[in-house]
């Protein structure tokens, strides 16, 4: 290998390196002394039943885990967003498992809690997967309350979609390993089948404190909703277990007796590796995000054998548009070039760039992926639409609108992979997370932003140091670099996928070697959700 890939290779690595370490804080959850403590109660750790839950020898794909990162400081961080959910093999059939974490402030509900769960429901229903809740919560975090407890995406929207999920066919299980308080009694019982944990377990509406407060009534939290309680005499749940351990056993012995669904049909053949080992990508991809690329060469470390057809190869080269498998799953792929190319006018055109042409055999691949039943992978390393005089003139407008169009309009599975840039409409053609990506990845090199950081911080200092000249102010040469650095600093942080992810503009910052698991996991996933609908594009200019 050449000095540049090793170079690129230890950037990349480095970035790994930090991921990982920020991710095995994370799942510290509240930290050792609270682990303890709720280990101390004969109760497990969120992780500790997910990982007994799961089939042994299979892996959790976690999603979420850097939800509400640096989101709250003044109430001392909310690892995870509280909740640990992901994907999971149960009794041989995937499952989409959601786990309070009730080290992280008693498993209360922060704003972004509510956001994990109900994305969590989302994935459940988008892709017909039966859901495990593993409830041990104490409600809503009421500092908060006005952030999560009244709107259209708030706490409620859970129970809403526990509804409506149970219309759609889509099995519910609900444990009650710990508290589960108020509003929130209402999820385990929404659900299909409710068990609840001896002696740890609580269901009620209001606790003994609010019911002596309320109708001056005495009475212990374990009469009023403990397990005996519940499963003897108000027949709230459906099973009492011993502990958690044999509840989750009675949750895997449940999955295993669930019936065969209707597949989608997408098409799979036994998988091959891919023709350059995985991990070449961290020398592939330049370590200066403004350095040109051939984006095929990471596509030989996706793509089973390396082997993918390009679908107009000659035109709109700034994309790259192929079919090809990814861990023995058919896809059509949709790339940004980042290698400088001419057209067939022989006129320049910038990798990472979507001209009008590109746009124009994007728009087109896309809506034959739709009629070929074939999902697709789109792979951001974007930096907008092309400006200038001849672009509009060429009606980059309407071609741009033409691939939006078949990107919203599209009905198989899109997966997403940020890998680099994913800047301005480009991060929406490219089925940013506003386009309902089945799921959506990104690599630690991702920036999600409206523009690039030199460029937009080059706008707002014009903005700002303008308004300063209005008001009579004229800022020296010292002062325009000082407000210059303080506004990058700012954009920059905002355009990290940890700021991104911490919102859960993208469901999870995985490890570029891991791609493939990812994309393969996902499509996994998107299989057993039959297509409900016709592809229709609408009207589209041409």
């Amino acid at each position: 290998m050449d000095l540049k890939f090793n170079k690129n290779e230890d950037a990349h690595r480095l970035q790994l390196s930090e991921l990982k370490t920020k991710a095995e804080k994370l799942h510290l959850g509240g930290g050792k002394a609270k682990q303890e403590k709720h280990r101390g109660q004969g109760k497990m750790t969120a992780r500790e039943r997910i990982d007994f839950l799961k089939d042994k020898g299979t892996d959790f794909l976690e999603l979420g885990l850097f939800a509400g990162e640096d989101m709250y400081p003044e109430e001392g961080g909310c690892p995870a967003g509280g909740v640990v959910m992901g994907l999971a093999t149960v009794s041989g059939r995937q499952c989409l498992v959601v786990a309070n974490d009730a080290t992280v402030k008693a498993g209360a509900w922060f704003p972004i809690t509510a956001k994990k769960n109900l994305r969590a429901q989302e994935i459940a229903m988008e892709n017909r997967l039966p859901i495990i809740y593993l409830v041990d919560s104490a409600g809503v975090y009421l500092p908060r309350q006005d952030e999560v407890f009244a709107d259209k995406e708030h706490f409620g929207r859970i129970f809403r979609n526990n509804s409506i999920m149970s219309s759609m066919g889509i099995t519910q299980i609900a444990a009650v390993m710990g508290p589960c308080v108020a509003g929130g009694a209402y999820l385990p019982i929404l659900s299909d089948e409710a068990l609840i944990v001896k002696k740890t377990g609580s269901i009620f509406l209001a606790g003994s404190y609010l019911v002596k407060a309320a109708i001056g009534e005495d009475v212990d939290n374990e009469t009023l909703g403990g397990a005996l309680t519940h499963s003897e005499i108000s027949g709230v749940t459906d099973y009492a277990c011993e502990d958690d351990a044999d509840c989750l056993k009675r949750i895997r012995y449940i999955v295993d007796k669930l019936g065969k669904t209707q597949d989608a049909g997408y098409d799979r053949v036994a998988p091959k590796p891919p023709a350059r080992p995985s991990t070449d990508v961290f020398g592939l991809l330049p370590e200066n995000r403004d350095q040109p690329y051939d984006m095929r060469n990471l596509l030989q470390c996706l793509c089973d054998e390396g082997e993918f057809q390009e679908y107009k190869a000659g035109y709109g080269k700034t994309l790259v548009c192929a079919y090809a498998r990814i861990d023995g799953w058919a896809v059509g792929i949709v790339a940004n070039q980042r290698l400088v190319v001419k057209n067939k006018k022989g006129e320049m055109q910038f990798g990472g760039v979507i001209y009008s042409d590109s746009a124009d055999k994007a728009a087109r691949f896309i809506m034959n992926c739709n009629q070929k039943h074939i999902p697709l992978v789109f792979l951001h390393d974007v930096t907008g639409f092309m400006v200038g005089s001849r672009s509009e003139q060429g009606g980059i407008i309407k071609d741009g609108a033409k691939m939006v169009n078949a990107v919203s309009n599209s009905v198989v599975p899109k997966i997403t992979v940020v890998i680099g840039n994913s800047y301005g409409a480009g991060n929406y053609a490219m089925c940013g997370k506003a386009y309902d990506p089945r799921f959506i990845f990104a690599w630690p090199s991702a920036r999600i932003a409206v523009m690039g950081g030199a460029q937009a911080a080059k706008t707002l200092l014009q903005i700002q140091t303008t308004t300063m000249k209005a008001r009579g102010e004229e800022p020296s040469a010292e002062a325009e670099a000082e407000l210059l650095n303080k506004i990058t600093q700012k954009y920059d942080a905002q355009t990290s996928p940890y700021y991104a992810a911490a919102r859960l503009w993208v469901d999870e910052i995985i490890d570029p070697a891991q791609t493939r698991n990812y994309i393969s996991a996902g499509l996994q996933a998107a299989n057993q959700a039959p297509r409900l609908r016709e592809f229709n594009p609408g009207v589209i200019q041409t």
